[in-house]
């Protein structure tokens, strides 16, 4: 898991593609999918927070999450250690977790910084920050 500022992102082994995509965001992009390059697309959705959910993590993509409006918690914990609550489902890439043992990192996602999630990493997406609102997300997805 990375957890940092957009301007930094050019410090990681990141495609370049996604990178410019990333650098040309701005909120009104239109919420859709978005084929960046081969193996690498984007979702940009719309949604309110939520007080609750389950911890999710992907086996065959990498997220790179950011908003564009509005902010979030995500937390993170190491995959190991947590009680499947869905099992993998290949065609979306996800699997839902139960809360373990493991200790939780609260990451507040801001316009400006980014989290990087890689396959090991459960996460814990759209939880309330200060109050319940309405946020503008983008979602880049890097197959690993």
């Amino acid at each position: 898991m990375i957890y940092d500022k957009i301007e930094n992102l050019k410090y990681y082994n990141i495609d370049t593609s996604a990178v410019n995509f990333i650098n040309t965001l701005s909120a009104d992009k239109e919420c859709g999918r978005y084929e960046i390059s081969e193996g690498i697309y984007a979702n940009i959705e719309e949604y309110p927070t939520k007080e609750s959910g389950y911890f999710e993590a992907h086996k065959n993509y990498i997220d790179i999450q950011l908003l564009l409006e509005g902010e979030e918690i995500i937390e993170y914990t190491p995959l190991e250690g947590l009680e499947v609550k869905d099992e993998y489902n290949p065609a979306k890439d996800i699997a839902f977790f139960r809360d373990g043992q493991n200790q939780i990192l609260k990451l507040p996602l801001t316009k400006g910084f980014f989290v990087l999630l890689y396959p090991h990493d459960a996460h814990k997406p759209q939880l309330i920050s200060t109050k319940s609102q309405k946020v503008k997300k983008v979602v880049v997805k890097i197959k690993v």
